[in-house]
């Protein structure tokens, strides 16, 4: 999916919508309070997952379209930078969000959540690990020892289960560097990492409750050979965001159609959730105020491994009660409203 470069204006803005747009043009953020567009653009966000395919999306669009008696049509974005940019510029007025960029477009792109995805099984969250080859007797304090005795495998930079969610509630609290404490460090995907530590190539890797049960599914032979050591925190599945500046009864519309999409019985409820098996979903629901606690944990992480690698230790002291901060109004709200 791909991220036109052009930006595509809503029809239909009033006088008042317009003109704010045109001050956009020349730096000021568009506003578009209260406005009820002929069109409505939906980003989706290109991931490997297959549920990112546009195509697979357009049934359900063109369900939400006959919902709200508006056009809703696909707009492809191609990173995490752009999808969050065009919906703070207004390119975009909905979109399907990964957690990350979703925290960034509501703190940053005027956007809110509108509801979350759950996997056919009805769960909303899934949780990173740390895998080893099993009968190898590693522990997890044999890892945390950090004596530079073992390899370890993790995910891209941006990865939340095979990066940031161990850098966030593994290493960082433990005050723990993965570079200094393990005698290698990779970078592959946790198919690739899956295979090295049952092959022995790794000894320790990341992955996730996800991948672990696909395996155990299409090769239960290789998940076998790995036993789990480390469980995170549940992370948040992908939402469905929208601007906070639409139409109100707009915006409440395309709630109800999406919490209520494939829920109940007959012949539609079944097509409904044929489309949703496609997306690899079994629906959505309401998304409360701790969905996103475990994005703004790792950003506050991210932060203070950057810190530490600077070696200032202002910027270090800063980070790091930024981060407790943070983890501490997270817990809060976990205890009070403990389902993200």
């Amino acid at each position: 999916m791909f991220l036109g470069r052009s930006a595509r204006l809503i029809r239909g803005l009033t006088l008042a919508a317009a003109a704010a747009l045109a001050l956009a043009a020349c730096g000021d953020k568009p506003s578009l309070v209260g406005s009820r567009p002929d069109e409505i653009n939906f980003a989706i966000l290109s991931a490997d997952a297959h549920a990112s395919s546009p195509p697979l999306w357009e049934p359900l669009l063109a369900d939400l379209s006959d919902a709200v008696g508006v056009k809703v049509k696909p707009f492809r974005a191609s990173d995490e930078a752009s999808i969050v940019e065009a919906m703070r510029s207004g390119q975009v007025q909905a979109g399907w969000f990964l957690a990350r960029p979703a925290l960034n477009a509501v703190e940053r792109g005027g956007a809110e959540v509108l509801a979350r995805t759950v996997d056919p099984s009805g769960e909303a969250t899934y949780r990173s690990v740390l895998i080893v080859r099993k009968g190898r007797k590693i522990g997890l304090d044999d890892v945390l020892k950090c004596g530079r005795k073992y390899s370890l495998g993790v995910g891209a930079a941006e990865s939340i289960s095979g990066t940031l969610a161990p850098t966030t509630y593994l290493f960082t609290p433990r005050g723990l560097e993965p570079s200094r404490c393990f005698k290698a460090v990779r970078a592959a995907n946790h198919q690739a990492n899956l295979l090295a530590v049952a092959n022995g190539a790794v000894d320790v890797a990341s992955n996730n409750t996800v991948g672990l049960s696909f395996a155990r599914h299409e090769n239960p032979a290789l998940a076998d050979r790995v036993e789990v050591i480390w469980v995170s925190p549940p992370l948040p599945e992908s939402s469905i965001l929208v601007r906070k500046d639409l139409d109100p009864s707009l915006k409440e519309k395309m709630r109800q159609f999406f919490i209520t999409y494939g829920a109940g019985d007959g012949p539609e409820a079944d097509r409904q959730r044929e489309v949703l098996r496609k997306l690899a979903y079994g629906g959505f629901r309401p998304a409360p105020d701790t969905y996103l606690d475990p994005a703004r944990e790792m950003a506050a992480g991210e932060a203070v491994a950057e810190a530490r690698k600077s070696g200032d230790k202002a910027k270090v002291a800063a980070a790091e009660a930024r981060f407790e901060k943070v983890r501490a109004a997270a817990a809060q709200r976990r205890a009070a409203e403990p389902d993200i």
